[in-house]
């Protein structure tokens, strides 16, 4: 993976310093400048030849055409190799394909979501804190979704998820594993989720980001954790308070030093 993100890279810069001719070129000491600096440069990537073979096309007496001719290439291979985030996040990531730590017992359910990218932003979360499962409801976007996969950026691949119709469904299935079922909302009284009790296996239940979970939703659930504020808004954006309560169960679950109640 670092070979072809450095040969990504390599295309990149290519693109840059041939670019930099063609905004030089109505200075002509700066356009030989700028192709001697791209020539020496191009010659010296012996290790990608196809770059490499385009040194000899820079000449100082070259024309508008000669420099459209290594432009077109550069500019073609440049956009299809395109370095992105998630490339980047896949080179730093270790070399071995199992997790920093052991996977959390946590399944989190997104209940009737609006937006793709708040679901993105919990599916990358959620492989960050090592959840177990995202499940989605109702509306919510499926995490396959271009948009939803575009904001999560690779984390849709890593954490097992499933689409449920029903909120109801999805909880009475967790119920039959055993799992405790715990609702993220504004619910006066109730605890933050760093001093709640967690048991374990254990479901975070998020809801509509302007509605909040359903009172029927909330019913279901055995508890609520609710995030203080200190603002004149009441509450977080859900991709955000779910960090702040997944990564307290998390903590919780560690302190255990087991799978189940804390």
């Amino acid at each position: 993976m670092a070979k072809e993100l450095a040969e990504k890279r390599a295309w990149q810069v290519a693109l840059r310093r041939v670019r930099a001719v063609e905004a030089a070129w109505d200075d002509p000491a700066g356009r030989q400048r700028a192709i001697l600096e791209c020539r020496h440069w191009l010659a010296a990537q012996s290790h990608l030849p196809r770059l490499c073979r385009l040194s000899p096309l820079l000449d100082p007496a070259m024309d508008r055409r000669r420099l459209a001719a290594v432009l077109a290439p550069v500019a073609r291979a440049g956009s299809r190799r395109r370095v992105t985030d998630v490339d980047v996040l896949d080179a730093d990531a270790p070399a071995a394909a199992a997790p920093a730590g052991l996977p959390v017992p946590l399944t989190v359910v997104a209940d009737c979501l609006r937006s793709a990218f708040n679901l993105g932003g919990i599916l990358r979360t959620a492989e960050c804190l090592g959840a177990a499962a995202v499940w989605t409801c109702g509306y919510t976007a499926a995490p396959s979704a271009p948009a939803v996969a575009q904001a999560a950026m690779g984390a849709e691949k890593l954490v097992p998820w499933r689409v449920w119709p029903s909120v109801a469904d999805a909880l009475a299935a967790l119920r039959r594993d055993g799992a405790q079922c715990v609702a993220l909302e504004t619910v006066a009284g109730a605890p933050a989720p760093g001093a709640f009790h967690w048991r374990f296996p254990c479901a975070l239940v998020l809801g509509n980001e302007r509605f909040g979970l359903a009172p029927e939703t909330l019913a279901l659930c055995d508890a609520s954790v609710r995030i203080p504020v200190y603002g004149r808004k009441n509450s977080l954006n859900v991709a955000a308070a779910f960090a702040v309560a997944g990564y307290a169960a998390r903590a919780a679950w560690e302190r255990s030093g087991e799978v189940g109640e804390v």
